[in-house]
């Protein structure tokens, strides 16, 4: 049977209620292979890009069964547990799990780093219906035994990808081990690697299997262009894009935490207000930044890979990813962050010349000739700018950033480039010191 409102899933009119108010009309792929089967109580290993729905997909199936236990849940227990990567993505699945329920009667908790433990841990000694959570806080509460799984009946681990890549394996598997054994459980991963597959097949009881996108595959809503960019002439080439008329609200991704503080200083210095968020800013000043341009106060939000997927914001008409992500596979979830829910988007990456190595392992990913070579096999590169003449009085200077960007058109022949810069935020590195012979 194909499901094609919320209503033939059989949800509790609460939920369906809420939907309607909150303008979902009909189910998204990924919500309408993987709701039916949680609904009737199997395990979901569901394979989904960022922004196709995955919260509404595992969040409403959790709801109804908790509407229909009724009662309170026991003291420091919590009846679901959502596990997610970042903080970013944790708050973004309570604020959507609270608009699903449209004021019903059930409780929600944040277990989080950067946010007070005490108060969490008061929290949870009265019992929490739905505890959404970052693995390592929850990992210190088990071992001070401030929170008990052992009644904890249904789990979702989403984004269980990049959860193994920024080192949780451990305690995701201390988690899962403290787990009731009998539940309901689900895990959502935007790809699938051999690391993934082993935590889904010990996690997991016969899983139903629902894939709504070929593995790591961009969004095709979104037009994605690529910008062959000096270093030194990104600032200014930003500054145009996030400036033109056409773009309400930009994402800009950079590759280190500081290399994001300074895209955004000189943002600021340049007349473009800009928020930052990374890893090393603390929960209540990322908050702040997020709601900030939620609101509209700031239309350029700055920010690392590390919160990329939990980057929720409606309206998101641009991402320009400053540097190449170190890992291919972040650019898919990048990009994500704009042409959500069926919207079109705009993608656009600043490639230097050091960077074509990794722009080539983002088109191996994303199965997408986004640099195409150039007649001869090589890469079109723009040419090295000459040194300007001096210019008679009263001519209007360039704009400061130094070589204007050149898109890349097949068929050009390359031409030579200055070195490679070092990467933003790397270091320099050192000079060897000079051996010396044997004294005489």
């Amino acid at each position: 049977m194909t499901n094609t409102d919320f209503a033939s899933f059989g949800l509790a009119p609460t939920l369906l209620a809420a939907l309607e108010r909150a303008g979902f009309a009909e189910p998204t792929p990924i919500q309408a292979q993987a709701i039916a089967p949680q609904m009737a109580g199997r395990d979901i290993l569901g394979v989904a890009q960022t922004g196709t729905g995955k919260t509404a997909a595992f969040g409403l199936p959790i709801l109804h069964h908790i509407l229909g236990l009724g009662g309170r849940p026991a003291p420091k227990t919590c009846r679901a547990l959502i596990l997610a990567p970042t903080r970013e993505l944790a708050v973004q699945i309570e604020a959507n799990l609270r608009a699903f329920a449209g004021g019903a009667r059930l409780s929600t908790l944040l277990v989080l780093g950067g946010l007070s433990r005490s108060g969490q841990a008061r929290a949870i000694a009265r019992g929490v219906d739905v505890v959404i959570a970052t693995p390592g806080r929850l990992t210190d509460l088990l071992d001070t035994g401030e929170i008990r799984l052992d009644e904890t009946r249904f789990v979702v681990l989403d984004e269980a990808d990049r959860m193994l890549d920024m080192g949780f394996i451990k305690p995701v598997r201390r988690i899962v081990s403290c787990l009731h054994p009998r539940r309901q459980s689900a895990l959502f991963s935007a790809t699938m690697p051999g690391e993934v597959a082993e935590l889904a097949a010990g996690f997991l009881r016969d899983p139903v299997r629902v894939e709504v996108t070929p593995q790591a595959t961009t969004v095709e809503r979104i037009d994605q262009s690529v910008e062959l960019v000096d270093t030194a002439a990104k600032r200014a080439r930003l500054l145009e894009l996030v400036t033109s008329p056409e773009v309400g609200r930009a994402i800009v991704f950079a590759r280190t935490k500081r290399g994001a503080d300074r895209v955004a200083e000189n943002l600021a210095r340049d007349g473009a207000a800009a928020e930052v968020i990374h890893g090393n800013k603390a929960q209540n000043a990322r908050q702040r930044a997020l709601n900030a341009f939620r609101l509209g106060a700031v239309k350029v939000l700055v920010a690392t890979d590390i919160v990329a997927r939990g980057i929720d914001v409606p309206g998101v008409t641009h991402v320009v990813n400053y540097d190449l992500p170190d890992e291919p596979e972040a650019y898919v979830h990048r990009i994500g962050r704009t042409g959500r829910n069926g919207a079109a988007g705009t993608a656009v990456t600043l490639c230097a010349p050091d960077e074509i190595a990794k722009l080539r392992a983002v088109e191996k990913v994303s199965r997408l000739s986004l640099l195409p070579a150039s007649a001869g096999g090589g890469v079109a590169r723009p040419a090295r700018p000459s040194r300007p003449a001096r210019k008679p009085a009263g001519q209007p200077g360039r704009a400061p950033g130094g070589q204007q960007p050149q898109r890349h058109a097949a068929g050009a022949q390359p031409a030579r480039h200055a070195a490679p810069t070092r990467p933003e935020g790397a270091e320099r590195p050192r000079r060897r010191p000079r051996r010396r012979g044997p004294a005489a």
